[in-house]
């Protein structure tokens, strides 16, 4: 009875995850959020958005695609199918978390968030579909997919912390840095969206309305926000050597800083060449690392001591009955 009212306790109390599977676990949601980014980056970029005509089928009479539908169709319904791999990690990153001993609600609750934003972007990619790539839809099921990202991130970041009380590792300005490099960076990949939206990559060769700005625009704005953000990276970096920072957290923004030099390159390349299909795709894996990076910082300025000391992974067995 209790394994079918609450499998994952059932789970949990015959199998303790090591550490180090924990941090797999966690790792492998952000590797798959990263995934489903790029290959969503990929059926807009080959002109598939609307291989699947509609949703949650992908014809009125097949639940697959049909040969009638071509290329087209298979690139969009192999990115739909891609989204039960990324299920399938989120469910491994939820049962680790909720397994390991002694328990953390926090971490569980964290990945959990992961099942409700995946099956909030998978509804939102259907109202993508339905709308026939409406880019305002298309912009918020890109940004339900970064707020997957972020989630999973914060997720495999918390699985290298305790549960104690976070304190802070560098003083109060620093940290506020960080928040002003958070919420700028996070403008800058929602400015992202209102370029794609007007640009050239609508996502289906037929007529597929663009947000009603203008191209040069956007761009500029968008130009001027990168600007921001590689300014604050690089006071953030310099700051950190100021005040004698912890090794590791200088060493996150300066990989940080360098990650942004290469984006910034992809992002102008892209924009004087009119944005080639490989390049958009590029600079769009190259916004979520940037996300991750910045995550890290913002995460490495504070730590959480561990409260009580880890149970060892157990052999996934139940331990031999007692013999008289």
């Amino acid at each position: 009875m209790v394994a079918v009212l609450n499998p994952l306790a059932y789970i949990a109390q015959r199998w303790t995850p090591s550490p180090r599977l924990l941090r797999r676990a966690a790792f492998t949601a952000v590797v798959m959020s990263v995934l489903i980014i790029v290959t969503g980056g990929a059926v807009r970029l080959t002109g598939s958005g609307l291989g699947c005509d509609t949703w949650p089928k992908c014809t009125d009479d097949s639940l697959i695609a049909t040969p009638e539908q071509g290329l087209h169709g298979a690139i969009e319904f192999g990115n739909r199918m891609l989204t039960y791999v990324l299920s399938a990690a989120v469910g491994w990153a939820i049962i680790a978390a909720r397994s390991v001993k002694p328990r953390r609600p926090g971490l569980t609750r964290l990945a959990w968030s992961q099942f409700w934003l995946v099956m909030a972007n998978g509804v939102l990619g259907g109202i993508t579909v339905l709308t026939e790539l409406n880019p305002w839809t298309v912009a918020g099921h890109f940004l339900a997919a970064s707020g997957l990202l972020t989630v999973t991130t914060l997720t495999w970041l918390r699985t290298r912390e305790g549960d104690g009380a976070p304190r802070p590792r560098v003083p109060r300005p620093v940290r506020k840095l960080s928040w002003a490099l958070v919420v700028s960076s996070a403008v800058l990949i929602a400015a992202g969206t209102t370029v794609t939206g007007s640009g050239r990559h609508a996502g289906d060769s037929s007529d597929v309305p663009r947000m009603p700005f203008d191209y040069i625009t956007v761009a500029h704005v968008h130009a001027a926000f990168a600007w921001l953000v590689c300014a604050l990276a690089v006071a953030m970096w310099l700051v950190l050597r100021v005040v004698d920072a912890p090794a590791d957290t200088r060493a996150r923004a300066r990989d940080l800083l360098l990650i942004l030099l290469a984006q910034g390159a992809v992002g102008y390349v892209q924009y004087f060449t009119d944005s080639p299909e490989i390049l958009v795709g590029s600079h769009m894996f190259g916004s979520a690392v940037v996300w991750i990076a910045v995550l890290r910082v913002a995460v490495s300025m504070r730590e959480r001591p561990r409260t009580t000391a880890e149970i060892p992974a157990q052999a996934g067995q139940d331990p031999a009955p007692a013999t008289v």
